[in-house]
């Protein structure tokens, strides 16, 4: 009965015995593959590292290079804008100054300044029918009376469409001063007609000048001994 237990208690032993070594085996096993494993998990983390690191810096150039694009478009817009903006401002002031030459044509056709002499004589001669019936008036202008400076203003304003300033002190030195030998029709004649008053009239041709006179408008003629005595000087305001 002993020898039996004896022979069963060996065998029990000899049984763990070899589960250990199995276990044991099994155990080795298994560390040596994590072993392996781990250099392995190691390169496996480091490839993803570099790959994320890649995409990154791809990523980041990628970025870049739209950035870069976007800025070169960008100038061109811009170069584009300019280059249009500046087209229509050339188109613009071309056409301002066509509007400018035609305006200037039309005024060279429309005014009487340009007109010959004959010509300007029939305008004086028109101006002279329309203003007669007005009745001499110191610092007038208008229909119920009108001095010198006044009539010569309205009648270049009318006729030849020339503004003149509003008095015979400001009209002496308007245009160009004309020697009385070379007068044309349409030139301004001054007189002094004593210490302090001035008188002023247009030339018409044939040694005359129409004007406002205390008498009422007429026609004078220079070589008339009061104005001959008090001829002042005379200007070219027009052609």
């Amino acid at each position: 009965m002993l020898k039996k237990i004896s022979i069963i208690t060996t065998l029990f032993l000899l049984f763990f015995s070899i589960q250990g070594n199995l276990y044991a085996n099994q155990s080795s096993k298994n560390s040596s593959k994590i072993e392996k494993q781990k250099p392995q998990q190691k390169k496996q983390n480091i490839q993803s590292k570099n790959t994320k690191t890649k995409t990154d810096k791809k990523s980041k150039s990628t970025q870049q290079n739209k950035i870069t694009k976007n800025k070169v478009e960008n100038k061109k817009i811009v170069k584009t804008n300019n280059k249009v903006a500046k087209n229509k401002n050339t188109k613009l002031q071309k056409i301002a100054e066509v509007n400018k030459n035609q305006k200037s044509e039309n005024n060279y056709s429309n005014s009487y300044a340009y007109l010959n002499k004959n010509e300007k004589v029939k305008v004086f001669n028109e101006f002279y029918n329309e203003t007669k019936h007005i009745k001499y008036r110191m610092g007038g202008t208008g229909k119920n009376g009108i001095d010198c400076s006044a009539f010569i203003q309205k009648m270049f304003k009318e006729k030849f469409d020339y503004t003149l300033s509003r008095s015979t002190i400001t009209q002496v030195n308007e245009g160009i001063e004309v020697k009385k030998s070379e007068l044309q029709p349409g030139d301004l004649v001054f007189f002094k007609t004593s210490k302090v008053d001035k008188h002023v009239g247009v030339y018409t041709g044939n040694g005359e000048f129409l004007h406002a006179s205390i008498k009422g408008i007429q026609y004078t003629k220079l070589d008339k001994p009061f104005y001959k005595d008090s001829y002042w000087t005379a200007r070219r305001v027009i052609n």
